[in-house]
């Protein structure tokens, strides 16, 4: 690994800014420089810019040309991650985006080509896959043998002020549920049992006023001839209650719960090993459904721009199938049937 220090800038500077701004206080500064932040938000932006005692600038291509990043995380409304992403990376500069990578596949998998051209990072935030407790189901997922039932659950608070902007819950720039909040439970969901053959989605508004859903119940058919259920929510009252996920196996279940999947409730193996009894170590505390695992995102990317190519970074194409999945549920509610993911359909609102 070389010692240079990764120079970082900011786009959009609201709500999960506010998340970052507490991760990146834990990480040694030694590695990196913030230099800059722009929202179109000047108040946001200039908040924003001096915690870090950066400059705030008043237009995003004035920031790309003048502050000579490396890095560009992107904390934006989720409509425009695609063409910010693409015009960072026409300037050269790598991508960490927040989820999702883009709104459509096609987006991802065109970025995807253009970053690889030009020899860049074009990674996406997908935190939960770094928690402990999801680590250490991933490392002893098949002493769990043949998988009988899965379940992902997640019953979150969301008021309706939360949809009184200009982009929560609006097809163009969002979606509902599923693709705002889900969308991590749900990838965690493909990247521990995946792949995942066809599915069938209900959605509903149940609580909220909004273009898409607050409420969706999917059931899921998976490759290897296992069953799952997907079961989210915005409307449960008065605050975030559960983010889980659930496997029951031939040889002993698993259960993974907390407000961010930073919990282990259940861990049963029916052939036990010494380090079954230590599983409690894996479970954190967190201060909201953010979880803690930013740190280890952000920590692997700047250690992979300075040079260290085993970094695990999520790169955006690997969250493809997960976006394939989100417009799959989308097309199954629209079309009340069940849907293929070979089929790679896409919905008929989300991005539109």
């Amino acid at each position: 690994m070389n010692n240079k220090k990764i120079k970082i800038s900011f786009i959009g500077c609201g709500r999960v800014a506010e998340h970052y701004k507490f991760i990146f206080n834990t990480i040694d500064y030694k590695d990196y420089e913030i230099v800059g932040c722009f929202d179109k938000d000047k108040k946001k932006s200039e908040i924003f810019a001096n915690f870090f005692k950066v400059k705030s600038y008043n237009n995003f291509e004035n920031m790309l040309n003048d502050s000579k990043q490396d890095l560009l995380i992107v904390l934006t409304p989720s409509g425009s991650h695609y063409e910010i992403s693409k015009q960072a990376l026409m300037n050269n500069i790598n991508v960490l985006v927040e989820k999702p990578a883009a709104l459509m596949p096609n987006e991802i998998i065109e970025l995807n080509e253009l970053s690889n051209k030009k020899n860049l990072l074009y990674a996406v935030a997908f935190q939960n896959r770094f928690n402990p407790s999801i680590e250490l189901l991933k490392k002893n997922f098949s002493r769990l043998g043949k998988i009988i039932t899965s379940s992902v659950v997640l019953r979150w608070c969301r008021y309706q002020d939360y949809y009184s902007d200009e982009w929560h819950g609006t097809w163009k720039n969002d979606g509902g549920v599923i693709n705002q909040q889900a969308i991590h439970h749900i990838d965690v969901m493909n990247y521990i049992l995946g792949p995942i053959k066809s599915l069938s989605t209900y959605n509903t508004k149940r609580l909220n006023n909004l273009e898409a859903e607050d409420t969706s119940v999917s059931i899921i058919n998976f490759v290897n001839g296992s069953l799952g259920t997907i079961e989210v929510t915005t409307a449960a009252r008065p605050e975030d209650f559960e983010a889980s996920i659930s496997i029951v196996g031939e040889n002993g279940m698993v259960s993974i719960g907390g407000i961010a999947l930073n919990h282990i409730n259940q861990w049963y193996f029916i052939n036990k090993i010494p380090e079954d009894k230590k599983f409690n170590l894996y479970s954190e505390e967190v201060p909201n459904g953010y979880g803690l695992s930013h740190k280890i995102v952000i920590e692997n990317v700047i250690n992979y721009l300075r040079g260290e190519k085993n970094s695990k970074v999520i790169k955006a194409i690997d969250s493809l199938e997960t976006c394939r999945l989100i417009h799959s549920m989308y097309k199954s509610d629209e079309t009340n049937q069940s849907i293929n993911i070979k089929d790679c359909l896409v919905s008929n609102y989300l991005g539109k």
